[in-house]
C-alpha cells in the first residue's frame, strides 16, 4: 500500500511573496515578478482550503502548501472569450461561464462570485467586455445575449 505524501505547510507569515490588488505577484523585497513562466506557474498552483488560499505543488513524495498574503483577492479574470457564451479565463487558467447575476461592483472595481470565490476583473479583462458594459446615473449594467442586467453595487460602510 502506497503511503500518502508528506505535507509541508508554510504559513503566510513565512511566505516571501504576495499577490497585489491587480493580480501581480510580488516579492516582499525584490518587487514585481518578471519571469512569465514563474508567474504563470504560481497562478496555476493557487488552491483554497479551510485555512485560505495557498500555492500547492507536488515535489516527489511531498506536497508543499505555501499560504500567501493577497491585497484584495487571490483570483482574477485575466481574459474573456466571447462566443455563444462568454467565458472568463481566471489567473489559474480555469474557465468559468459569465453569469451576469453574479457580477457586482465594489469601490469602482468589477467582481464576480463563483461558489465561495470572489474574483476581480483586471483592467485588461474589463477592456475585453467594455462593449457590453453601460452606466446610467449611479447604476452599472451589462448586456448579454440581448438582455440587459443591472450590476449590483456593494455600499461602503460610512465612517
Amino acid at each position: 500500500m502506497k503511503k500518502p505524501p508528506t505535507e509541508i505547510v508554510i504559513p503566510k507569515e513565512a511566505a516571501v511573496f504576495f499577490l497585489d490588488g491587480h493580480g501581480v505577484w510580488r516579492h516582499k523585497e525584490q518587487g514585481k515578478f518578471e519571469h512569465r513562466k514563474i508567474i504563470n506557474y504560481f497562478h496555476s498552483c493557487i488552491r483554497r482550503d479551510e485555512n485560505g488560499y495557498h500555492l500547492r505543488q507536488r515535489l516527489g513524495d511531498r506536497v508543499e502548501k505555501v499560504y500567501f498574503h493577497y491585497e484584495d483577492t487571490a483570483l482574477f479574470v485575466f481574459d474573456v472569450i466571447k462566443g455563444e457564451d462568454i467565458s472568463l479565463v481566471l489567473n489559474t487558467q480555469k474557465k468559468i461561464k459569465l453569469r451576469p447575476k453574479k457580477l457586482f461592483v465594489n469601490d469602482d472595481n468589477l467582481y464576480v462570485n463563483s461558489g465561495e470565490h470572489r474574483i476581480k476583473f483586471t483592467e485588461n479583462s474589463l477592456i475585453r467586455i467594455w462593449d457590453l458594459l453601460g452606466y446610467e446615473g449611479d447604476d452599472y449594467f451589462i448586456t448579454v445575449k440581448g438582455r440587459r442586467y443591472k450590476i449590483r453595487q456593494l455600499k461602503e460602510e460610512a465612517d
